[in-house]
């Protein structure tokens, strides 16, 4: 519920999140460079399953998905602090930022169901090698990926739609780019409600996704056990790879979640001011 009824129209935010920041120059040239070799990676990647006919199989659609799933991730966020920090941009038009917003969001979602679904594209690889092909075919793995990207875009819509209705007494994001917290915190309500809510939401995706990458490990351990050493290597060399890149995104995650409810039980918003 609304904390003040004075409000102020918005037409763009200022972006405070890098005011801190002690050498940006040197920050924004690390994220530049990570960014364009993020961006070179996964393109040569795309461009090499889309070129080679022989990668046409399932597994290789769906790491070339993956590959468009981390683009439009890194890409939803980045420009913008590389903009604040080299060159001093700290502005970012309404619409724009709310576009951003839902981009992110939707890049980070994605990442989710894309390493599930890889995960259980294993499973059956390893768990049912002979029936593989049977299961999944290019053309289920395409709708599959259609699927997906239109159901993250359902959960992510939850977050412009209650954003837009709101009305904002600030104008200063504290975040580094136009998270959904950093909106939420500009506007003249308690955040409470906004952050439970999406709460909700993430706890449910990272619960179902992350079960059925555990299970699938966990079936995969159990059909190896009963195979060969050969097929352990297999197993080893094929799964090795997307269980790094499941450690390294969902360990962040899951602390960022943590320092996030902290942060928002730590400091309650009394009134609202504006900028």
């Amino acid at each position: 519920m609304p904390l003040q009824n004075t409000s102020i129209k918005v037409t763009e935010f200022v972006i405070g999140g890098f005011e801190a920041t002690k050498r940006p120059m040197v920050v924004g040239v690390v994220i530049l460079i990570t960014y364009v070799l993020t961006l070179l990676a996964n393109s040569v990647n795309i461009l090499f399953i889309i070129f080679d006919r022989k990668l046409h199989k399932p597994m290789y659609l769906l790491i070339c998905n993956l590959a468009v799933v981390d683009i439009v991730y890194t890409s939803s966020a980045s420009p913008t602090m590389i903009g604040v920090l080299l060159a001093g941009v700290n502005t970012i038009s309404y619409v724009p930022c709310l576009i951003q917003m839902f981009v992110f969001h939707w890049g980070g979602v994605m990442e989710m169901f894309a390493l599930a679904v890889m995960a259980f594209d294993r499973l059956i690889a390893v768990g049912y090698p002979f029936q593989y092909h049977s299961y999944l075919t290019n053309v289920r793995t395409l709708v599959l990926t259609c699927v997906l990207w239109f159901a993250a875009c359902c959960f992510v819509a939850v977050m412009p739609a209650t954003v837009l209705p709101l009305p904002h007494c600030h104008t200063k994001l504290k975040y580094t780019f136009c998270d959904y917290a950093a909106i939420i915190r500009t506007t003249c309500v308690d955040p409470t409600y906004y952050f439970n809510l999406v709460t909700v939401i993430l706890f449910f995706l990272l619960f179902f996704t992350f079960s059925l990458i555990f299970l699938s490990y966990f079936w995969m351990i159990v059909s190896v056990k009963l195979s060969s050493g050969n097929d352990k290597k297999k197993m080893g060399s094929t799964c090795l790879s997307h269980f790094i890149v499941v450690t390294f995104y969902y360990c962040p995650l899951f602390i960022r979640i943590v320092l996030t409810r902290i942060a928002a039980s730590q400091s309650p918003r009394k009134q609202c001011t504006s900028s």
